[in-house]
């Protein structure tokens, strides 16, 4: 029984380790929109079984950053307008709330407080480098809730998020002194408790990246 299951996490272990390699390629950009990720590719880069493969596959399919049709290949997916403005409002609605709930108890988390300190001392104009701590102020909020199932429904669209903030960034559409002030007025409407500001700040922050994206898309 030991033995069994002892290769069965090894063959999660695998699995995992095939998906993250996969995920962070797709998110880097080395893999782009529309590139056919197929098992037989997977099997043979990786050195993995073929059914290692079809399970890394699915679990990006699951994440949104792959998509699969009838009869076909998975494909790296293709960021357009409708996906765009559907992550940002699913963005909206949860952080929104984190943001009215923190405020009633003026509780700035610190990890949000920090990962804006990181884009605060970078030199101001558009940057890549400002998608990580960007995406870690933002899950910050959600985490300060400290709220199992909220996390995990945030993680859901965690790996949409980030592909669709590293198209904005890597435009060069974003400054990042903006991103931060932008940050410190929302953390600043918490501290002061006034979550309805904090709200509105956010809504605006998330749609000004937003519709630049999808300008930029065209």
């Amino acid at each position: 029984m030991s033995n069994d299951r002892g290769s069965v996490l090894e063959v999660v272990g695998v699995v995992d380790a095939v998906t993250q390699r996969l995920r962070t390629r797709i998110l880097g950009g080395e893999l782009r929109p529309g590139t056919a990720i197929t098992e037989a590719r997977v099997s043979q880069e990786y050195a993995v079984a073929r059914p290692s493969a079809k399970a890394a596959i699915e679990q990006l399919v699951a994440a949104g950053l792959l998509v699969r049709t009838a009869h076909r290949s998975a494909r790296v997916v293709a960021i357009d307008a409708d996906v765009v403005r559907d992550v940002y409002r699913a963005r909206t609605r949860l952080e929104s709330a984190a943001l009215r709930e923190l405020a009633q108890e003026r509780r700035v988390p610190r990890a949000a407080t920090e990962a804006n300190d990181e884009i605060l001392a970078m030199p101001a104009g558009p940057d890549p480098a400002t998608v990580d701590p960007d995406l870690r102020f933002h899950r910050a909020l959600i985490q300060a809730l400290q709220s199992e199932r909220t996390s995990r429904m945030y993680a859901s669209v965690l790996d949409e998020v980030r592909l669709c903030m590293a198209q904005v960034q890597g435009r060069r559409l974003l400054d990042a002194a903006v991103i931060a002030a932008q940050h410190q007025a929302m953390l600043a409407a918490v501290a002061a408790g006034d979550g309805e500001r904090a709200a509105r700040l956010l809504t605006e922050h998330l749609a000004a990246a937003e519709e630049r994206l999808v300008e930029a898309l065209g």
